[in-house]
C-alpha cells in the first residue's frame, strides 16, 4: 500500500497526461488582470499553478498579465503583482508575458474569422444587443448586420482599427449561434473601440480584444498544457474551445476548472476592494485590514503560513466558504515557531518597587523563543519603576484572578516575585500607580514557602522603555458573509477593526528594522510596520493576530 499523499483531481489529470505520453512536461500559467491588487483568493491560484510547475521536471509556470483593458489597468498593479508572487516564494524566470504583446496576433485571428465568414462588424447599440441576446428560455435575435459581406466586414474592421469610429459606435462579433442554450455562444463580442492609452502599448491601438477572445489565444500561443481556471469560467469553456478550433493557433490547451477560495468575514470582489480604497474606508490597497496579499504582508502574515493554508484548503470542484480562523491558525502556528518574544505594555500602568534602591539596575535574562532554544536569550534591565498592563492589576480581584492585587504576589517575567503593598487613585477612581516590594532571592528561583504566586506578568522598564504606536487590527467586517448583508457590505464594516494605542516596548523592540516580526508576550503577534516604522526613531507595530481566536469566544 502506497504511503504517498493523495493527489487532488487536477494533479491526477496531469499525472495521467504525463503517464500516457500526451504531454512530455507541464506548462501552466498564472494570468492576472492588472486592474487591482491581488488578494488571498489569488494566492490559492498562485500556489496551484506555480506549485505544479515545481513538482515536475522541466515544467514551468508563466506569469502573464491579461492586460486587454486599458481603462482599468495600471503599471502600479503590474509591479504589485510581481512583488506578491515573489513574496509567496515563486519565480517565473524568463517566463513573463503580457497579453498586450500579442495584439497583432489577436488582430490577425479576427481577420481570419472574418475571412471565413465567422465574424462581423455590428452597429447595434449596446442596449439593442442586450435586448436581442435573449435569455435562458428565449433564443436571441440575429443582428441586422449579421450577414454583411466579408469585404464589408474587413473594410469596417480596418477602419475601426484606424480610429475612424467613436467608442460604442460598432463592435466586432463572432458569428456562432444566436439560439445556443449557452448564452456565451450567442455571437459574443471580439473587439471593442477604446480610444485609451495603454500602459504597455501607448496609443498604438484604438481597438482592444475582449478578455474571452484573448485569453484562450494566449494560452495556445504559449503552448499551455493545462489552463487552470475557477468555476465561474466553466460556462465559458465551449466558447474558448470554439476560438481555439477556428483560429490559427499552434496548440490546444485543456481548460480545467476548480473552486475559488472564499473566506468568512471577507470580500473578494476586486470591484468592492477598489470601492473600499476609493471611498477611504481603508488607507489603501496595502491596509492591513484588507485581504490583499500586500495587506496581509504588511499585517505580518508569513508566506509559509499562506502556502500552508492553501495546501490545507485543497483543490476541489465544489464551491464553499472557508473559515478565516483557519488562515489565522496557520499564521499563529508558523509564528509560534519562528517569532522571537519581546515585551510590550499596551495599556501602561506604573508599578513602583518601594524597596528597590534608587538608581539601581539589574539585568534580567529571558528566553527569546521557548519553541526554538537556538534563538538563545537576551538581557533586559530591571529598574525601580516599570510599566505593567493595567488589566494585570485589580483593586478588588476575584478569587481566580492570579495577577496583582492588594497583598497579592506575582512574578515579573524573568525577574523577582513582587508583592503589592498599595496603590494610588485619581479623583475619577482610575488607578494611577501601584506600589510593591520585590522579594530578594526570588529571581530565577522557586517561590518561597508561604508565598502564593501563580502567575508571571510582562513588564517594561520605565527608565529604558520606548514609546510606540501599536495598531490593533481586527477583522474588517462584523458578519461572516459581508456580501450577503441586507444593507450591503459597507454596512457591516467593523468600527473596531483598527484601534491605535500608545504603548511602551522594551528597547530591543525599538531598534529593529521594518518587517521585524515578534510575539509581544501574552498579547499577540506583531510586525514593525513596513511604511511608518523607523528603527530607533519612530516605533510603529501592527498586530498580526492575537494569541488566541477572540472571535470564537464572542460566538
Amino acid at each position: 500500500m502506497s504511503d504517498s499523499p493523495k493527489l487532488d483531481f487536477i494533479r491526477e489529470i496531469i499525472a495521467g497526461d504525463l503517464a500516457s505520453g500526451k504531454h512530455e512536461t507541464t506548462i501552466t500559467r498564472f494570468p492576472p488582470e492588472p486592474n487591482g491588487y491581488l488578494h488571498i483568493g489569488h494566492a490559492k491560484s498562485i500556489c496551484l499553478n506555480f506549485g505544479i510547475a515545481q513538482e515536475h521536471p522541466g515544467a514551468r509556470c508563466h506569469l502573464r498579465f491579461d492586460d486587454t483593458n486599458p481603462e482599468k489597468e495600471e503599471t502600479e498593479y503590474v509591479e504589485s503583482i510581481k512583488t506578491d508572487v515573489k513574496w509567496l516564494g515563486f519565480e517565473w524566470g524568463e517566463n513573463l508575458y503580457y497579453a498586450s504583446n500579442y495584439f497583432d496576433f489577436y488582430y490577425e485571428s479576427a481577420i481570419h474569422l472574418i475571412k471565413n465568414g465567422k465574424a462581423y462588424v455590428d452597429h447595434q447599440t449596446s442596449e439593442e444587443m442586450r435586448a436581442n441576446r435573449g435569455n435562458l428560455t428565449v433564443p436571441g435575435t440575429p443582428s441586422p448586420y449579421r450577414d454583411r459581406s466579408v469585404e464589408e466586414n474587413l473594410d469596417l474592421f480596418a477602419r475601426m482599427k484606424a480610429g475612424e469610429f467613436k467608442e460604442g459606435e460598432c463592435i466586432l462579433r463572432a458569428k456562432i449561434d444566436m439560439a445556443s442554450p449557452n448564452l456565451n455562444l450567442r455571437d459574443p463580442a471580439l473587439y471593442r473601440i477604446l480610444h485609451a492609452e495603454h500602459h504597455n502599448t501607448g496609443d498604438a491601438w484604438h481597438i482592444y480584444p475582449m478578455y474571452d477572445f484573448a485569453h484562450p489565444l494566449e494560452d495556445a500561443l504559449e503552448h499551455i498544457t493545462h489552463s487552470l481556471c475557477t468555476l465561474e469560467f466553466e460556462n465559458h469553456r465551449p466558447l474558448y474551445d470554439w476560438f481555439i478550433d477556428n483560429c490559427p493557433v499552434p496548440s490546444k490547451p485543456r481548460q480545467i476548472e476548480f473552486a475559488r477560495l472564499n473566506l468568512t468575514y471577507t470580500v473578494m470582489s476586486k470591484r468592492k476592494l477598489l470601492q473600499l480604497v476609493k471611498e477611504n474606508h481603508v488607507s489603501g490597497w496595502d491596509d492591513p485590514r484588507m485581504p490583499t496579499i500586500s495587506g496581509i504582508r504588511r499585517r505580518g502574515y508569513t508566506p509559509e503560513a499562506v502556502r500552508n493554508f492553501c495546501k490545507r484548503v485543497g483543490i476541489t470542484k465544489y464551491n464553499g466558504t472557508t473559515d478565516v480562523a483557519l488562515l489565522e491558525y496557520e499564521v499563529r502556528d508558523h509564528l509560534n515557531k519562528t517569532a522571537p518574544r519581546r515585551m510590550a505594555v499596551l495599556d501602561p500602568l506604573k508599578l513602583v518597587l518601594a524597596n528597590w534602591p534608587d538608581g539601581h539596575e539589574e539585568d534580567v535574562e529571558v528566553v527569546n523563543n521557548p519553541e526554538n532554544p537556538e534563538d538563545g536569550t537576551r538581557k533586559i534591565a530591571l529598574t525601580r519603576e516599570v510599566w505593567i498592563e493595567r488589566e494585570d492589576f485589580m483593586e478588588d480581584p476575584p478569587k481566580k484572578f492570579f495577577r496583582l492585587g492588594p497583598e497579592r504576589y506575582v512574578r515579573l517575567r524573568g525577574g523577582y516575585i513582587v508583592k503589592c503593598t498599595g496603590y494610588e487613585k485619581a479623583e475619577d477612581g482610575t488607578i494611577t500607580e501601584v506600589r510593591a516590594e520585590f522579594l530578594p532571592g526570588t529571581m530565577g528561583a522557586d517561590t518561597p514557602e508561604g508565598v502564593v504566586c501563580k502567575a508571571a506578568i510582562h513588564w517594561v522598564s520605565a527608565t529604558h522603555g520606548v514609546d510606540a504606536e501599536v495598531r490593533l487590527y481586527d477583522r474588517l467586517f462584523t458578519v461572516e458573509d459581508p456580501d450577503g448583508a441586507e444593507g450591503g457590505f459597507l454596512s457591516v464594516i467593523n468600527p473596531d477593526a483598527l484601534k491605535v494605542v500608545a504603548a511602551k516596548v522594551e528597547p530591543s523592540a525599538a531598534t529593529v528594522e521594518p518587517g521585524f516580526r515578534c510575539q509581544f508576550e501574552r498579547t499577540g503577534y506583531f510586525i514593525a510596520d513596513a511604511k511608518d516604522h523607523v528603527a530607533g526613531t519612530k516605533v510603529v507595530y501592527n498586530r498580526t493576530v492575537p494569541l488566541r481566536d477572540s472571535w470564537a469566544k464572542q460566538k
